[in-house]
């Protein structure tokens, strides 16, 4: 018996004596195996690739109320979770970075530090202050996330390493904003019974990496110092600022241009006040050049990308995954979902030179639908959508050697006899109806010209060389709808402990964030965008809900023709009736009608429930068997693992014994 129980207390020593050995060493180093899908808690490529390159020692400043109790248990569980990401960044950082954690108390050197770095106290519901931010010092250059909330949780990672890379930078790039939106804010027009709008946060964000400069509506010259130039909704512009737009792609400038053949949130006055405009726009000239186009009077309706469901459906409104991406691009590679109010769809292939990728397309289950009906909603809607089988594209990089879209050279322009101080484009379409706008909207000027105007033209600027084709391969980002950037889409604004903030509800401000950072930032920061939803939608029960959608409609529309021909068979019958037979009562050939149809209307509503039924069954039990393994299947397999040494363990006593 002494013999069988000495082994077992030495196997116990020894596990004893591992243990303490394994948490020693990872004292040393910090280190944790990542098994999510996705690997959400690992550092993006980019973040090692800018921790890596690091010239200069980095200080980060954490600054957290550690010893406050009234700070919330969500709170400090969050905290923990943004010391362990700042354990990665030490750890990755191979020395460069320092983490120095501070706990501001009342009237401390802590707290007079925090205020210093930027570091904004946050408010309780109590009236409790408590400190939770951090500052990063380089040198003589300081960045800071002055308050770190959870509702950017998916964005902490780039937050900081943003404020990293900002940290580094004592001037930051150039890019361009040209938009006949007033995207960078409005005082309003009370004339026009416009009233004042904030700065979308798009702009804000970009402010925040890039120095943004708002460009006319009407420049006639695009300045080469510009890395990007974003192209907002081009509603009626004119050949002369389309041609400096050439000039600018063929002289090796980046465009990123948002088209929209129904732009809901083009906002313009009326008698009720501000309506949704829908209105169009493009860069007819360029694209035309180009060899694609945008398809004007038409929005994309999509079956299996609609939001919502049965009557309260829109397939016009199109919540996007990872099955509508160019998982090649890095701007859309594991971008989350994305949220696409009223888009169109490109057409046409690209001209020769010029090679065309697609960064976002619908499904086959989607066509293009008349911007007259394209606002019902659920079946309505629905039942008139023949889907194509075909993906349209939503948004495209053109790549390649451009060609001028102007061969005769520069628009001319002469001087206005009734104006000397004006001049206009002999071919120019201001103040003409843009195609798909409503009645009232075809005002000489949009609002956002009138404010260029009212600042005054731009000063004059040397004429550069007039260029036939790019000298260098360039590209050119198109995307045919604007309204997903704006705030009513892309954004929510709460007010959290006392300070305004705003969180992403979806992937649309990364998307463009990381086109933008594809031209003119660092290019490490894109692959930390791509990285912000954790969420992995049932593709395939989605796909399953499309098809069983799509013969749901299709057999109400079958029901709804037998119902109308019924109608017309007995409207004949009525009509060819004598004259002399005054009575109202069916006969006995339109009653049999009458009654065959009711029986088909019942056995099709019998059909359309068990249709409804069998979707319901099949889905929730695809959904329990696919959350049964990934919850299941670990401990499982874990139990098994450990039966099974278990067993062998047993064998080799009995055999020893």
């Amino acid at each position: 018996m002494s013999k069988k129980i000495k082994p077992t207390w030495i196997a116990v020593a020894l596990s004893v004596v591992a243990l303490f050995l394994v948490n020693w060493l990872g004292g040393l180093e910090f280190s944790r195996i990542d098994l999510t899908q996705g690997r959400v808690y690992t550092l993006s490529d980019g973040t090692k690739e800018i921790l890596k390159n690091l010239d200069s020692p980095v200080t980060v400043r954490f600054y957290l109320s550690q010893s406050d109790d009234s700070m919330p248990l969500p709170l400090k569980g969050y905290a923990r979770r943004v010391e362990d990401l700042l354990s990665e960044f030490k750890a990755a950082s191979k020395g460069k970075l320092v983490i120095e954690k501070l706990d501001p108390q009342p009237d401390s050197d802590a707290e007079d530090a925090a205020a210093l770095d930027g570091v904004q106290a946050q408010t309780l519901s109590g009236g409790e202050r408590f400190y939770f931010g951090l500052s990063v010092k380089r040198g003589e250059q300081k960045s800071a996330i002055p308050s770190i909330v959870m509702q950017r949780e998916r964005l902490l990672e780039y937050d900081i390493v943003r404020a990293i890379t900002r940290s580094a930078n004592a001037k930051k790039p150039k890019i361009g904003i040209l938009s006949s939106m007033p995207v960078f804010g409005s005082p309003g027009f009370a004339m026009m019974g416009m009233p004042p709008s904030p700065k979308q946060t798009f702009v804000s964000e970009l402010e925040r990496d890039f120095d943004v400069q708002r460009m006319s509506t009407d420049a006639k010259q695009i300045d080469d110092d510009l890395k990007v130039l974003l192209v907002v909704h081009p509603k009626g512009l004119s050949e002369s600022t389309e041609f400096a737009i050439d000039q600018f792609i063929l002289r090796g400038g980046k465009v990123i241009a948002l088209l929209d053949s129904y732009a809901y949130f083009d906002l313009i006055p009326s008698q009720q006040g501000m309506q949704p405009g829908g209105t169009s726009s493009d860069l007819a000239h360029l694209t035309k050049a180009w060899g694609v186009g945008l398809q004007s009077g038409k929005m994309l309706a999509d079956m299996k990308y609609m939001t919502g469901q049965g009557n309260r459906g829109l397939p016009t409104l199109l919540t996007l995954n990872d099955s509508a991406y160019s998982q090649s691009d890095i701007a859309t590679a594991q971008l989350g979902d994305t949220l696409f109010a009223f888009s169109g769809a490109f057409t046409g292939k690209p001209t020769e030179g010029l090679k065309q990728d697609v960064l976002i397309q619908s499904s086959v289950y989607a066509e293009m639908v008349d911007n007259t009906v394209a606002m019902e909603q659920g079946e309505k809607l629905a039942k008139g959508v023949k889907p194509t089988r075909e993906h349209y594209p939503i948004a495209i990089r053109l790549e390649g050697q451009f060609k001028t879209a102007f061969p005769d050279g520069a628009p001319e322009v002469k001087v206005d006899p009734k104006d000397n101080d004006k001049t206009k484009d002999t071919k120019d379409t201001k103040g003409k109806k843009a195609p798909g706008s409503p009645a009232g909207a075809a005002d000489a000027t949009t609002p956002q010209q009138a404010q260029d105007k009212a600042e005054g033209p731009a000063p004059a600027a040397p004429v550069p060389e007039i260029l036939k084709e790019s000298k260098t391969r360039n590209s050119v980002v198109l995307i045919a709808d604007t309204d997903f950037i704006n705030d009513n889409v892309a954004v929510e604004i709460q007010e959290i402990f006392g300070q305004r903030v705003v969180y992403p509800t979806n992937g649309n401000l990364a998307f463009l964030q990381s086109l933008v950072d594809q031209y003119a930032g660092d290019s490490a920061l894109v692959s930390l965008r791509t990285r912000q939803s954790a969420s992995h939608p049932f593709t395939v029960i989605k796909e399953m809900e499309t098809r069983a959608q799509e013969a749901y409609v299709g057999k109400i529309k079958a029901l709804e023709e037998n119902l109308q021909k019924t109608r017309e068979s007995l409207a004949e019958m009525q009509k060819n009736k004598s004259p002399k037979d005054n009575t109202q009562i069916l006969t006995p050939e339109q009653q049999t009608q009458v009654d065959n149809f009711k029986t088909t209307a019942a056995q099709t509503r019998l059909e359309l429930k068990a249709l409804r039924k069998d979707l319901r069954a099949e889905s929730e039990a695809l959904q329990f068997w696919a959350k049964l393994i990934n919850i299941a299947l670990v401990p499982l397999l874990l139990l098994l693992l450990g039966l099974t040494l278990y067993v062998l363990r047993l064998k080799r006593s009995h055999q020893r014994a």
